[in-house]
């Protein structure tokens, strides 16, 4: 686990100001919304992307966006809960709270929004969808995920793969009218800010634990540790 993990050594400045453009980027839509003075601004985007986005329809894309209706929700709960208990499992306690609380505090703030922002969705959703549209719940959870993995990992190509996948999940909301465009922008950036000032806190905990692991697990540790002491004599 230790040559998997390599945490993500950026300056705390470049994290505090990449998290905060990225909420701003969440709330200005949030406010214009709320102020409900007429059409938002990006009303006219949000229309031509959808009109767009028909297009594209499917039995394929039909198949892989039901998958991915899945994946970007329970399946991302699911994943972090598998990663979560194979960091306390691989003894990086630290990290695991970490990925917890950002994940979480993401999605909780997500719910948040939709109730109070309180915009429609989109007619003629292709799935079953909750109430509140701005900002996508599945965005977010999916961004929230791949965002930990990415800090955590401290790898170029899995922030590739992590970017890849939440541009993926974006264009599926939409293609399944389950979301407006400016929706799913602003999951990504309200999940993305949250976890990044997280890792302000974090990182640099996890860093030094992270260093000190040895690659064990818990219980081979706790062997090792029986064997040395029956080991030394008496």
């Amino acid at each position: 686990m230790i040559r998997v993990l390599s945490p993500s050594t950026r300056p705390d400045w470049q994290l505090i100001t990449a998290g905060t453009v990225l909420l701003c980027a969440f709330l200005v839509p949030a406010v214009i919304l709320m102020a409900g003075q007429g059409e938002p601004a990006f009303n006219r985007a949000d229309t031509q992307w959808q009109a767009y986005i028909f297009t594209l329809q499917s039995p394929a894309g039909d198949a892989v966006n039901a998958f991915l209706n899945w994946a970007g929700y329970a399946g991302m709960l699911f994943f972090h809960v598998v990663l979560v208990t194979v960091l306390f499992i691989w003894r990086r306690p630290k990290a695991a709270i970490f990925s917890s609380t950002s994940g979480l505090t993401a999605l909780a703030l997500t719910q948040l929004a939709k109730a109070v922002v309180g915009r429609d969705r989109p007619e003629g959703a292709r799935v079953l969808t909750d109430t509140g549209s701005y900002p996508s719940g599945h965005v977010s959870a999916t961004t929230a995920f791949l965002v930990i993995l990415s800090l955590l990992m401290g790898r170029a190509w899995m922030k590739v793969l992590a970017a890849i996948g939440i541009v993926a999940m974006m264009v599926s909301r939409t293609y399944l009218l389950a979301h407006w465009l400016s929706d799913v922008l602003g999951g990504a950036c309200l999940a993305a800010g949250t976890v990044l000032l997280f890792w302000v806190a974090f990182r640099k905990a996890c860093i030094k634990e992270n260093a000190e692991a040895d690659g064990m697990t818990i219980w081979q540790a706790k062997a090792l540790q029986r064997r040395q002491a029956g080991e030394q004599p008496e």
